[in-house]
């Protein structure tokens, strides 16, 4: 599938242009380039969906007045960001090395 060019009406759209040219010039998608970023360190979306897990679960249990499991859920949301801040930054940083 290639690119299409949208034609833009009104210059306060210029960034999306802008957008779709700097996209054609790396010839990658949106999609192709996530995909290549979740195989360059594929700890942090695993972080992504335990933090979403854990947040879901909590406000399902604190809708449902279970306070314990909702606080134990909070702390767990929190110890999960926490792995995906660390996991992102050790990707970044290994990243980095091996470009140089």
């Amino acid at each position: 599938m290639g690119k299409q060019d949208i034609a833009l009406p009104d210059e306060d759209l210029d960034w999306i242009q802008m957008r779709q040219d700097l996209a054609s010039l790396h010839g990658e998608s949106f999609k192709e380039k996530l995909t290549r970023k979740i195989k360059e360190n594929p700890v942090v979306p695993i972080g992504c969906l335990a933090t979403v897990g854990a947040l879901a679960y909590g406000l399902h249990s604190f809708r449902n007045g279970n306070r314990r499991m909702s606080q134990l859920m909070m702390r767990t949301r929190i110890a999960a960001q926490g792995f995906t801040v660390v996991a992102l930054i050790v990707g970044v940083v290994s990243t980095y090395d091996n470009k140089k």
